[in-house]
């Protein structure tokens, strides 16, 4: 696949103005809006009950507040409905980072059986399009949901005053003492790659109900939900994350306090724990400003244009 770097009219502050697309599925248009109305057709679920917008609504910034999915018939799956602003800078897709394109990604859903359950040929002729087009539609138009133009923004391009005092201190934390920066990087905040943070280690140690990419059926070890292999999961990006609660790939922590908290301890650990991950000791203040900062990583988020 080649991947051309395509400039984005009116893309938020913050963001690249390059975006990576791939040559064979030029942005346009006409796709992004027939895109958009794919995202949100239930004709796409086995039922005709959900749409790709039941799990990724853009009032929760694409995610859905549930701390796993829910798919027809009511079947909840495994992870968490990630927050799909932005991924058109993606190079790796769903939490155990197992698809390399948007293309493949956005159809994965629709086959399923715990999400949308229904054959991709059979969705594509409910819709009158091929599998292909019915995947390039897609993937143009989640290419389209951008968030940038947060306070956050507007302080690194000087606007000194776009954080308060305790949202300052929060980013020298992050950028310090909590040593965020060596996962949560770039203009998007994620470095695209996974890590293991503890956070699907169980003790006493059980076997996998559910296996990832990298292994194969039960797993004789650790981890109650296996991601690309030795629990890993990919990083989130952290735009709009004050709108994505619950967090990590089981939306086992309901609030950003509890995140930190998370943090703070240095993870869950276990074997296979990420090497840069150790307990920070943050007092109570930190931990209020680290939040106060969270929160300036909201902006705006822009859909369904070139």
């Amino acid at each position: 696949m080649v991947l051309l770097l395509v400039a984005l009219l009116a893309i938020p502050l913050g963001l690249d103005l390059y975006m990576p697309v791939p040559e064979e599925n030029p942005l346009t248009v006409e796709k992004i809006e027939l895109g958009q109305r794919l995202f949100n057709d239930r004709r796409l679920s086995r039922d005709e009950t959900i749409a790709c917008s039941s799990c990724h609504d853009p009032a929760r910034a694409l995610s859905d507040g549930r701390a796993v999915a829910v798919g027809v018939f009511g079947r909840t799956g495994r992870r968490n409905a990630p927050a799909i602003i932005n991924r058109g800078y993606g190079r790796a897709f769903f939490w155990d980072a197992r698809v390399p394109t948007l293309e493949e990604q956005v159809l994965k859903p629709i086959e399923d059986p715990s999400e949308m359950d229904l054959p991709v040929a059979d969705a594509a002729s409910r819709v009158g399009l091929t599998a292909d087009d019915l995947s390039r539609a897609l993937a143009s138009y989640v290419r389209s949901i951008v968030s940038g133009n947060s306070p956050y923004d507007r302080l690194v391009n000087g606007e000194r005053t776009a954080l308060s005092p305790e949202q300052q201190a929060g980013l020298q934390i992050f950028r310090g003492k909590g040593n965020c920066t060596a996962c949560h990087v770039g203009p998007n905040f994620s470095d695209e790659k996974v890590h293991n943070t503890g956070v699907a280690w169980r003790d006493p140690p059980t076997p996998s109900a559910s296996s990832g990419r990298a292994s194969s059926g039960q797993v004789a070890g650790y981890f109650a939900d296996q991601g690309a292999g030795n629990g890993t999961f990919k990083t989130p990006t952290l735009r709009e994350v004050a709108r994505t609660a619950p967090y990590m790939h089981d939306g086992s922590l309901a609030l950003l306090e509890d995140v930190i908290d998370f943090y703070d301890r240095g993870g869950r650990p276990n074997p296979h724990i990420d090497a840069e991950l150790h307990p920070l000791h943050l007092v109570a203040e930190e931990k209020q400003a680290f939040v106060a900062f969270l929160k300036s990583l909201s902006g705006s988020i822009r859909e369904g244009q070139l």
